[in-house]
């Protein structure tokens, strides 16, 4: 059981083309969207289409792997966990982001 904790998979669209950060250690950090979609029916019997946006971030391999082969609305799946992180803005309010740290890429 210890294999499924924290772990997060998504298919769907690339919402915009990857942004890219090389460090000065030469690794590199990719921040891209990924939409996925949800159809179902409501109580009036109308179909009703619901898109999720989710932040996404990979370093090492991945990031390169997506820097190369993944642009905005290429279908792919992804593997990681969800993580949470808090930073203060530039008006020192305090920002809150949740987003999947991908380990593995399918490109679709």
């Amino acid at each position: 059981m210890n294999a499924m904790k924290n772990r997060v998979q998504l298919i769907g669209n690339v919402g915009n083309d990857p942004e890219v950060k090389t460090l000065e250690s030469g690794k590199k950090l990719v921040h891209l969207t990924i939409a996925t979609n949800d159809v179902y029916r409501n109580e009036k019997g109308d179909k009703v289409e619901q898109t999720e946006w989710h932040r996404v971030t990979a370093w090492g391999k991945v990031a390169e792997i997506i820097e190369k082969f993944v642009v905005k609305g290429k279908e792919v799946a992804v593997e990681g966990k969800l993580t949470h992180r808090s930073y203060d803005d530039k008006n020192g309010e305090k920002r809150y982001i949740t987003e999947v740290v991908v380990n593995e890429i399918l490109l679709l």
